[in-house]
């Protein structure tokens, strides 16, 4: 009698949130991490993984605290900072996306190769060029199934940070993250981001990120599929 063979899972989803510092992803990305499991989007026996870039392993948990809180007058240079970035990132994919995906798992991501782009590339000034040649060399061409961009004025992004202490980053100045504001709006632009205005209130945001997500995974009507295709239509 033949054995059956066990069926491998089915690929995970990899999802990411994007924007400025003080847009609300640490909300959204806890709001989706409830409602995703009882969404119906996941597989049955599917579990969702949450992670952040800077500092999603060990090791980026250390080059973590180096970006953001180095040690007085012991700052990375611009280059430093972008090479320790990408570090953080493929040890990041290696270690922990792409196994969590080939087993099946979801995985949300506060932050990926994008926030590079923004910060380091439009707001640091460092060329747009070499930094997607380190994005192919980090991610080793791992690309997001879906990047929710979470878009809010600058004004509006310091004034929900109020009295907070600013990282290292976060305090390069104004200047610096306006470029990096405008940065984000290109790149949303360019790899067709899903636009969430960050505006609104918490609880509209969370709904605007669970449409656009119900949207790009939920089962489609054939009704949909076939009427494009349909003689006379239009």
């Amino acid at each position: 009698m033949t054995q059956a063979i066990p069926s491998a899972p089915p690929p995970g989803r990899f999802l990411v949130l994007e924007g400025i510092d003080g847009c609300g992803k640490t909300t959204q990305l806890q709001d989706l991490a409830a409602w995703l499991p009882t969404s119906g989007l996941m597989p049955e026996g599917a579990r969702l993984l949450c992670t952040r870039e800077p500092g999603g392993t060990p090791l980026g948990r250390a080059l973590r605290e180096l970006l953001l809180h180095p040690p007085e007058e012991e700052a990375a240079t611009t280059a430093a900072e972008l090479l320790l970035y990408a570090a953080d990132r493929a040890q990041h994919v290696q270690e922990l996306i792409r196994p969590a995906l080939a087993a099946g798992q979801w995985v949300l991501s506060d932050r990926f190769s994008g926030s590079t782009a923004a910060y380091q590339g439009h707001g640091r000034g460092l060329s747009l060029a070499l930094i997607e040649q380190l994005e192919v060399i980090a991610t080793d061409g791992l690309q997001a199934d879906a990047t929710l961009w979470l878009d809010l004025p600058l004004v509006e992004a310091r004034r929900r940070r109020g009295h907070r202490a600013a990282d290292r980053i976060e305090a390069a100045g104004e200047a610096f993250l306006a470029r990096v504001a405008d940065g984000f709006a290109h790149l949303a632009a360019e790899r067709q981001w899903i636009r969430i205005d960050a505006a609104a209130p918490p609880s509209t945001v969370s709904g605007a990120c669970r449409n656009a997500l119900q949207a790009v995974f939920g089962p489609r009507d054939p009704l949909q599929v076939l009427l494009p295709s349909m003689p006379g239509d239009g």
